[in-house]
């Protein structure tokens, strides 16, 4: 197969320049010095355009074609026609796209980064409106890059889930708000959990320790990874011997930083598991957003707020957290971690109301693309919406419109969806790999997630992007993607947490 052959060749060489490209970009966010700003924008910037112009370059569609003659006659499922096939689709989203226009966004998403790493402590949302502005100029002109669609977010959608679009995903957050916001309003009509205790000082490097001890027993590799800070956490792959995670620490937090690194490492597990074959080419990577988010919610929250979970980890988190939490009951605090209300923090909300967060993320963003709202007016739209939703007042918009990194460092449009879409599928998959496997819950509670990891790595993670997110789905669970074995597990963790009632139950449209 010598034209598959000579593809591969080209796509490493792509490969290795995307990935240096990411590697500037995890020194920006961690350790690089803020005069480097303006040089690291034109760095990245040339580096993707020239992994973009090479990628594109009309001699690698020449040996797609070669390629697809020459695996014709393979399975479909096989290494060699998936990586063909998974190419062919890149190529032909790439091709669209200027060359230069990337460059540009690329430079431009790390002045934005820059100056949002400073505005968002300073309340300034004035310093990065008109880098906003660009921001939404940039992401608008990606999307016209395309045609045929029915909102100008389907584009940038289905660059991160393929496959979906923005009516779909309206419809389906339709029906999940109509299901969780009886919950909602069930669980906060009860008193809320006490969680004063978490709320102590808690040295740094003890919260660190203590969360790299568990990611060690999940089976995160150090010998292929590493973990470091940043303002806003995130995991990053530079070849599959080499998946990073990063975190942030709040001293006056006790469990910010561990569940951080939880969700960070539910990525890189993903990540480490894809079959070192594939390292190099368009398929060692998460098939999407969305089954990436579920792997991260999976071990953050199914496992790792579980009560088995922490039958074991309590007693060494008190050992080390003895003047925080040395005289609170194991109960007590499974209750603090899981504590439901109306919050304003996205990345701080707790399961029963994080997607409603996504939601008015989601649909400020197709109201930005689609010409709705003027960026000029986001803050106070924001706001708006947020009292309406939560019934909460948004004092001052570093807790608001600049909470969130993702408009700060890349496209407005295709990313939020994937938090919800994890969330849903975190619960699917869980239940699979339980059904499977019954003791998993009783290895948990032991310490032990052997058989987990190994259930997932089986059936999710080694496949990295040869298979689409609703094959994979499909293919580890047997059957589409569903709401119920998400409301189902929400319903069975929280009932006994809150005393919620079937006539509650029935309410949410629950059928457990």
């Amino acid at each position: 197969m010598k034209a598959l052959e000579s593809l591969k060749v080209r796509l490493l060489e792509v490969n290795d320049l995307t990935h240096a490209t990411a590697l500037l970009r995890w020194d920006q966010t961690t350790y690089m010095p803020p005069g480097g700003a303006v040089a690291r924008g034109r760095q990245t910037a040339t580096l993707s355009r020239l992994a973009h112009e090479k990628f594109t370059d009309p001699e690698v569609g020449r040996l797609l074609e070669k390629a697809e003659k020459e695996t014709a006659s393979l399975p479909a499922d096989s290494d060699e026609a998936a990586l063909v096939r998974v190419a062919r689709r890149e190529f032909e989203q790439s091709v669209r796209i200027p060359s230069s226009l990337v460059s540009e966004f690329n430079e431009h998403s790390a002045t934005i980064y820059q100056a949002w790493t400073v505005a968002r402590p300073a309340n300034d949302f004035a310093a990065v409106r008109p880098l906003l502005e660009t921001t939404l100029d940039l992401s608008r002109r990606m999307a016209q890059c395309f045609d045929g669609w029915e909102s100008i977010a389907d584009p940038l959608i289905d660059f991160s889930d393929y496959g979906m679009k923005a009516s779909t995903l309206r419809a389906l957050f339709r029906e999940l708000r109509g299901r969780l916001v009886p919950i909602v309003r069930a669980i906060t009509s009860r008193p809320p959990a006490e969680d004063s205790f978490l709320r102590q000082f808690a040295a740094e490097a003890d919260q660190l320790d203590f969360g790299l001890e568990v990611i060690r027993a999940y089976g995160y590799d150090f010998e292929r990874g590493r973990q470091d800070k940043t303002h806003h956490p995130y995991m990053t792959k530079f070849s599959l011997g080499d998946v990073r995670i990063t975190t942030r620490v709040r001293e006056n937090d006790l469990t910010d930083a561990l569940f951080s690194t939880l969700h960070e490492c539910g990525h890189a597990l993903y990540e480490q598991g894809i079959r070192a074959e594939l390292d190099g080419t368009p398929l060692a990577t998460g098939t999407s957003s969305g089954v990436h988010e579920s792997q991260s919610r999976l071990w953050e929250n199914l496992v790792g707020r579980s009560l088995g979970f922490w039958r074991h980890f309590y007693p060494k988190m008190q050992a080390r957290f003895r003047t925080q939490l040395g005289g609170v009951r194991l109960e007590d605090f499974h209750r603090a971690i899981n504590k439901v209300e109306r919050s304003l923090i996205r990345v701080d909300a707790d399961e029963v109301t994080y997607n409603l967060h996504v939601m008015l993320r989601f649909e400020l963003e197709l109201d930005l693309l689609e010409g709705r709202v003027a960026v000029a007016d986001l803050a106070r739209v924001w706001r708006e919406r947020y009292e309406a939703d939560f019934g909460l007042p948004v004092a001052d918009d570093r807790n608001g419109v600049l909470q969130d990194v993702h408009w700060y460092s890349g496209a407005i449009g295709g990313a939020f969806q994937g938090y919800t879409l994890g969330n849903i599928l975190s619960a699917q998959v869980y239940a699979a790999a339980c059904a499977a496997h019954p003791r998993i819950p009783a290895e948990v509670e032991e310490g032990r997630f052997g058989t987990l990891l190994g259930w997932l790595r089986e059936n999710v993670y080694q496949h990295g992007a040869k298979f689409t997110a609703d094959e994979i789905v499909r293919r580890a669970t047997g059957r589409p993607m569903s709401l119920d074995p998400y409301l189902d597990y929400l319903w069975g963790k929280y009932q006994p947490l809150y005393g919620l009632s079937d006539s509650e139950r029935v309410g949410a449209g629950v059928t457990a």
